[in-house]
């Protein structure tokens, strides 16, 4: 009996850190979170470093808000929200600052307006404040990792299309991976082909749509697919 509990639990929280992956992604499904989404993935490093941050902040204040959720009155529910993920918010933003300035420049104001970020704010809300810390827990890394691997195909796309380049030095690693000319060319009896050259556009504003576009309309063609191979 007690075996059985304990594999419903583990499927349990299986289920809640899945969810947060695929079936209830902040970004390709539940379109949450777009604001950072379109502005700051014009690059990989960009990507990987507020998906990082939004995680912290996401497991910190879903891990306080579970452990408060008894003590808290209703009354002062939502200021009391808001004061512990903006607590969270300024940890994470000072550690960047201080750890990896060129990625904090470069995200700009999106790190402190990760305090009114839709998928933290929601998920202390409507999960954390009815859940146990466990749940949670599992809960936030799911959601934060979703979020994470939404930014950072996204911001990859863009970076790839944009400058041909794969740049990390705003994470402190002073290497460019791909092509530092800006094209990708082959080489044919010694002479060079460009077959792709940048499109600046893909870094653009325009570009961040464009990629988000193309890539929910494969998501949605998947799922019409899969219904019609189940019906």
């Amino acid at each position: 009996m007690s075996d059985n509990v304990n594999l419903t639990n583990k499927n349990s929280l299986f289920s809640e850190f899945s969810k947060g992956i695929s079936k209830e992604n902040p970004v390709f499904v539940l379109l949450l979170g777009l604001c950072p989404t379109l502005a700051i993935t014009t690059s990989l490093a960009n990507g990987i470093g507020m998906g990082l941050a939004a995680t912290f902040v996401l497991l910190s204040s879903n891990i306080l808000v579970s452990s408060l959720k008894k003590i808290i009155p209703d009354a002062i529910r939502i200021p009391s929200y808001i004061v512990i993920v903006a607590s969270f918010v300024t940890i994470a933003d000072m550690l960047i600052n201080a750890f990896v300035p060129a990625l904090a420049k470069s995200l700009g104001m999106f790190i402190p307006l990760l305090v009114v970020n839709c998928i933290i704010f929601g998920r202390a809300e409507a999960f954390a404040s009815k859940n146990d810390v466990i749940s949670s827990i599992f809960d936030a890394l799911g959601m934060g990792l979703g979020f994470t691997i939404a930014i950072c195909i996204i911001g990859i796309i863009r970076e790839i299309l944009g400058t041909c380049s794969i740049n990390f030095t705003d994470l402190g690693i002073d290497k460019v991976f791909l092509s530092k000319t800006g094209s990708f060319s082959i080489s044919v009896s010694g002479k060079n082909y460009d077959i792709y050259k940048s499109a600046l556009v893909f870094i653009s504003p325009a570009g961040a749509f464009i990629v988000v576009g193309v890539i929910l309309g494969f998501i949605n063609w998947f799922k019409i697919l899969r219904r019609k191979k189940g019906e």
